[in-house]
């Protein structure tokens, strides 16, 4: 029986992707145009990784120069800067407030698994008044599948009972390691889910079927 949902937080629950591209872009965008395209196309293959992750792929990869720690805080700071405000602010997901407002707590134990960075995420969901859904909040630095490890051996819950609702590939592998049932929130521009054997859903509004078909 399911009763625990695990959920990533950008494109799941909110509609904040498009906010992380966008800040991604500015924050290099002094480096020109070249390079902040290859910016956006490694972010864009690699949703639901850590920035700190990105950050230092970027420099040692693409820049191909050495990242000091003050640049690395600066990085953080800049781009935390730019994220908060519009996240805390971004739409709900379609059907993901109301599938809160009716199911967390009362019949599922909820968490959120992110990348984005302990204390944002804690701000954000204070911000958002979203505190009362969620048994805990996980975010970086530590990664997906150590969170889904921590929050079954925590709390008891086994693997069977639990269900992982992301939109990377870095929630599906966090997911599998962990045994842990997947499904995937697949909106029409989102095409990497098309060749994994998994439930596949467009928004929250099919959330509750979609569980009913993992039982």
């Amino acid at each position: 029986m399911i009763n625990t949902i695990i959920f990533d937080f950008d494109g799941v629950l909110v509609e904040s992707v498009d906010i992380k591209t966008r800040a991604f872009a500015r924050v290099f965008e002094q480096e020109g145009k070249d390079v902040m395209d290859s910016v956006v196309e490694f972010h864009l293959n690699n949703t639901g990784v850590s920035r700190f992750d990105k950050f230092r792929y970027i420099y040692k990869t693409i820049l191909k120069r050495p990242l000091t720690d003050a640049q690395f805080n600066e990085l953080c700071r800049h781009f935390a800067a730019l994220v908060v405000d519009e996240v805390a602010e971004a739409p709900y997901v379609k059907g993901a407030k109301e599938f809160l407002d009716n199911f967390a707590a009362q019949t599922y134990t909820c968490f959120v698994s992110t990348a984005t960075p302990q204390d944002e995420i804690e701000q954000i969901i204070r911000r958002r008044n979203m505190e009362t859904y969620f048994k805990a909040v996980h975010g970086a630095p530590k990664k997906k599948a150590e969170i889904v490890k921590e929050i079954l051996a925590t709390y008891s819950i086994s693997y069977e009972n639990a269900v992982y609702v992301g939109d990377a590939m870095s929630d599906y592998n966090a997911a599998a390691v962990n045994q842990v049932p997947f499904i995937a929130r697949a909106s029409a521009d989102n095409k990497i889910f098309n060749d994994v054997n998994c439930i596949k859903i467009t928004d929250l509004t099919e959330l509750c079927d979609a569980i009913e078909r993992l039982k």
